[in-house]
């Protein structure tokens, strides 16, 4: 296989060629990525055909999955992803409390947090409340700063942990807030991450084995365990070996000439960063920044030629290198398609 075939087929899988609707890209792809709410949002505009500003948070729900970080998914997804120890914490409201790390001290009991927990359970129950609401409110019923770093800790804490196990979601928005989680049954959690692995290796594979390391940030035996119980292809491409399930996709388009990719697109994020088809070494971090920011790239013919940023009406576009006149014709195309309100264009 080529290295263009492998673009092609790894760009119609992740419907960058061929969108599809909304509940299929999102189930397909494992949801997307969402510590910004906006990139995850233009990730869903740039795949789905009925992908709408005003009905995009209908049917998905937004929590911690895959890496550790919190995507927007597919609701039918909950069980899958939010597997809850094979069910064996799901809704339980018992918990270890927090020490600190380095000395051991109490920072917050099992008692403690429990108590918080059911605070904010039932301060849900009565509808949304955003991170800052339910911060007043704990505080309210002598919440102490202590307990306060270890129950709205920035990387989860607490309020992770009741996400964790079934209780909560995030609002699908920008502005940090939560909601209750619809019930639902978990998946056993060894079923769920072959299914997560399936998935993988159908709609964001054709993939080697560090790729796919590095997306699900696990080791090499599990990827071979996986691969083991799959009913997985290969090809070879430049010495590697890639390995991909037959999904009946035609890949007979082109790779087309500008894509304006999401910040923590998929396809940055689904292939090992230092090894991608796409984006030159060179240039690895002016996307991939030690802040472990991953910024919105443009794709010219399969290759990351810049990053973009819109603000308001203005879409600041950074080029990597000398852009041609034909090139910039291509991009201000793409971008005049994808959004109507472009005041300005700048090219820095």
């Amino acid at each position: 296989m080529t290295e263009t075939e492998l673009k092609i087929r790894q760009l119609t899988n992740q419907y960058l060629i061929t969108p599809a609707d909304k509940q299929t890209v999102l189930r397909d792809l494992n949801g997307v990525q969402a510590q910004f709410m906006g990139n995850a949002l233009h990730s869903m505009k740039i795949r789905c055909t009925d992908y709408s500003p005003e009905t995009a948070a209908d049917g998905v729900v937004k929590n911690w999955t895959i890496r550790g970080t919190v995507h927007v998914f597919a609701e039918s997804d909950l069980p899958l992803f939010k597997h809850c120890g094979s069910g064996r914490t799901y809704r339980r409201n018992e918990w270890n409390g927090y020490h600190n790390r380095f000395t051991g001290e109490i920072m917050l009991t099992p008692e403690r947090q429990k108590y918080l927990s059911d605070v904010i359970l039932a301060s849900l129950a009565e509808g949304i409340r955003t991170r800052d609401e339910l911060k007043i409110l704990c505080r309210e019923h002598g919440m102490t700063e202590t307990e306060e770093e270890c129950m709205f800790d920035q990387w989860g804490g607490g309020i992770r942990d009741l996400c964790e196990r079934g209780f909560l979601n995030y609002v699908v928005q920008e502005k940090k807030a939560y909601c209750l989680c619809p019930p639902f049954a978990p998946f056993p959690e060894e079923e769920a991450n072959l299914e997560i692995a399936r998935r993988y290796f159908t709609n964001i594979a054709p993939a080697t084995i560090r790729d796919a390391m590095y997306y699900f940030h696990t080791t090499k035996e599990q990827v071979k365990t996986w691969l083991a119980q799959l009913p997985v292809q290969t090809a070879e491409c430049g010495g590697k070996t890639y390995y991909y399930i037959n999904n009946g996709k035609s890949y007979d388009h082109p790779v087309p000439d500008c894509i304006f990719l999401a910040g923590f697109d998929q396809l940055m994020l689904g292939y090992q960063k230092t090894e991608s088809l796409y984006l030159p070494q060179e240039h690895l971090r002016k996307i991939f920044n030690l802040a472990g920011i991953v910024n919105p790239s443009i794709l010219l013919r399969g290759t990351v030629a810049g990053r973009w940023q819109k603000k308001n009406r203005r879409l600041n576009l950074m080029m990597f290198g000398n852009v041609t006149a034909d090139d910039r014709r291509i991009v201000e195309r793409e971008a005049e398609r994808l959004w109507n309100d472009i005041g300005s264009i700048v090219w820095m």
